[in-house]
């Protein structure tokens, strides 16, 4: 894949994609899956969680009544074969993403340099696990209208960010609970794959992280908690990610508002590591713990850098120098006396944003972006 376009390639990709039905790439000897996931782990606990969450004036209804979080399509990009795989690539994407539209192209490299299915995941509430209407420009600006009239000098509020900021703003604590039920999820599915119950799948097959942004944050959680040892072995490259959650940015356009991401930066520096406001149900496990370490430098600093320290050789990171919502300070924060050689910082030659690394346009500047892909994923594909 080392002569395409990614801009052409990720627009050729764009057309075909479907959650219903199975997609041949020819050209590159993959099939785009689609896969069916409903929760059960945790379904319990995380139903009578999001009972008691302040629901958004947009949508009435508690986040345990909707459905589509509950029971959703993911797909596979997985190369062609009869039987089933033994490896598998776990692509984990970033906040208040509504289309995988972008990692098409990254889960296609990904799947073709190393020969594994590459499983697009998605994060509670996110993707197409929320309501249609929540991602509709059209239904979504009088709620912006709305809030703008609430909160008096409110920044960065848009039709692309309000569902998540007025819910966030509503109850903070809701980002905790859909990260945990997200990681609930993710322990499902890896535990269906070791079981020889997905059907692609052969039983103990071994699982790699490949995450990006807050996707990042849920992956170390997950290796630092590890449920029932199933990410024992496991390796993790982090793209864009794996920041102390305080050193995080949400602030933008396409994210959070100010006020939103304000709020969420309040209460978990200072309500959550005090469990105030939590749920009884909530213990404090290995889940709780391993997110605990990640919010602030100073919390859990030793369990949180031991960590990282004797599981250098299946951790490694590359940030971008101008990346302002996931900065490298904030994952060598996270990282400690490991970071000198799990993370590489690089810069691109052209103008990025965490949101958008690699640039579709203009096309003058193709070359550069194209080379700049293949440079973070030859990395990603050789260490996965």
């Amino acid at each position: 894949m080392d002569g395409m376009d990614l801009a052409i390639r990720t627009q050729q990709l764009k057309k075909v994609f479907s959650y219903e039905k199975r997609t041949v790439l020819e050209d590159s000897r993959l099939a785009i899956i689609p896969c069916r996931f409903t929760q059960k782990e945790g379904d319990g606990e995380i139903r009578d969680f999001q009972r008691g969450l302040q629901t958004a004036d947009f949508c009435p209804v508690t986040d345990d009544c909707i459905q589509e979080n509950k029971s959703f399509a993911y797909p596979v990009f997985a190369p062609e074969r009869k039987d089933r795989h033994e490896k598998a690539i776990i692509l984990l994407h970033g906040l208040n993403e509504r289309s995988w539209e972008k990692y098409l192209v990254w889960a296609e490299y990904l799947a073709s340099c190393t020969a594994k299915p590459v499983i697009l995941f998605p994060i509670a509430f996110h993707m197409n696990r929320t309501p249609e209407q929540w991602s509709n420009p059209r239904a979504a600006v009088p709620w912006v209208a709305k809030r703008q009239q609430a909160i008096e000098g409110l920044c960065n509020s848009t039709f692309a960010n309000v569902a998540l900021s007025a819910r966030i703003s509503r109850q903070p604590l809701r980002f905790y609970a859909s990260g945990r039920e997200s990681a609930y999820n993710l322990c499902q599915l890896v535990r269906e794959i070791k079981n020889g119950e997905h059907p692609l799948f052969r039983e103990d097959a071994s699982i790699n992280l490949f995450a990006y942004s807050i996707g990042a944050l849920l992956s170390q959680v997950l290796l630092l908690a590890n449920p029932a040892g199933m990410f024992s072995g496991a390796r993790l490259f982090m793209f864009c990610g794996g920041s102390i959650f305080n050193h995080m940015d949400g602030n933008a356009r396409d994210i959070l508002d100010k006020e939103a991401f304000t709020r969420l930066q309040a209460y978990f520096n200072n309500d959550f590591p005090e469990r105030r406001h939590l749920p009884a149900s909530f213990r404090n496990d290995s889940l709780e713990q391993a997110f605990k370490a990640m919010i602030r430098p100073d919390v859990l600093k030793d369990f949180r850098e031991n960590f990282f320290e004797k599981a250098g050789a299946r951790i490694r990171a590359v940030s971008l120098k101008k990346d302002a919502v996931i900065p490298t300070a904030g994952i060598i924060k996270a990282l400690g006396r490991a970071s000198s050689t799990l993370l590489e910082e690089v810069d691109f030659p052209y103008p990025y944003s965490h949101q958008i690394p690699f640039p579709l346009s203009p096309q003058a500047k193709a070359p550069l972006i194209n080379s700049a892909f293949r440079t973070v994923f030859s990395r990603a594909a050789a260490f996965l």
